[in-house]
């Protein structure tokens, strides 16, 4: 998922019944203002609409870290923080997107956002800026972005065979060109196994008699 999207995700978003998450809106950041400054929209395109399958490690994970956020819930009771949605409209009336906005009081239309702090702060992607800076300046990686994690998966999953159209519907991507050409990670270990399957494939008795006779 995008960072946009991981972060947009309420718990409405993840059936965990069916194991399937939901995916149609991503969160961005605006100019702050007395309410908020965190907004929800429409994902990138509409082909970045789709529904994802949980695997068992994530179910494990999101289970167990929904049974956390309801101790919290119970540990900082009514200080624990709530939110609600505000819709936005454009001049014709339709509504263009959602401010994210703190509520006093728990009512019907409180929204329940998945990423949150122990208080139930809302944070939107800020949330991961210290996980970051702590892989960056501790453990001294300094290229890495929680968004390249993306292309982390796509290369994975082709190198163990997974159809490159199935991993761009999972990323969202209406066109395989694009996973092709910005997600899919080559390395120096991929192109020496290459050279050793095509060296498997074209290995022959005839071959290695010529080669032995170039001495």
């Amino acid at each position: 998922m995008r960072t946009g999207e991981v972060f947009a995700l309420t718990w409405n978003d993840i059936d965990l019944k069916n194991r399937l998450i939901m995916i149609n809106k991503t969160v961005y950041s605006k100019l702050k203002d007395e309410k908020s400054r965190w907004f929800l929209g429409t994902t990138k395109t509409e082909g970045s609409w789709r529904e994802v399958c949980i695997c068992d490690t994530l179910y494990k994970a999101l289970c167990n870290y929904k049974k956390q956020q309801q101790l919290y819930k119970k540990k900082y009771g009514n200080n624990y923080k709530k939110y609600s949605l505000e819709p936005i409209k454009n001049k014709y009336g339709k509504i263009v997107e959602y401010k994210i906005i703190e509520s006093k009081y728990k009512n019907r239309n409180n929204v329940e956002m998945v990423f949150t702090r122990k208080n139930g702060s809302y944070a939107g992607t800020d949330v991961i800026k210290y996980p970051f800076k702590i892989i960056h300046h501790e453990l001294q990686i300094e290229n890495c972005r929680f968004y390249d994690l993306r292309g982390s998966y796509a290369t994975k999953c082709l190198r163990n065979g997974v159809e490159i159209k199935d991993i761009a519907d999972i990323l969202g991507h209406k066109r395989i060109e694009t996973t092709e050409n910005y997600y899919i990670i080559g390395s120096e270990e991929a192109t020496k196994n290459i050279n050793k399957k095509i060296e498997h494939i074209m290995g022959t008795e005839i071959i290695e008699e010529i080669v032995e006779n170039m001495i």
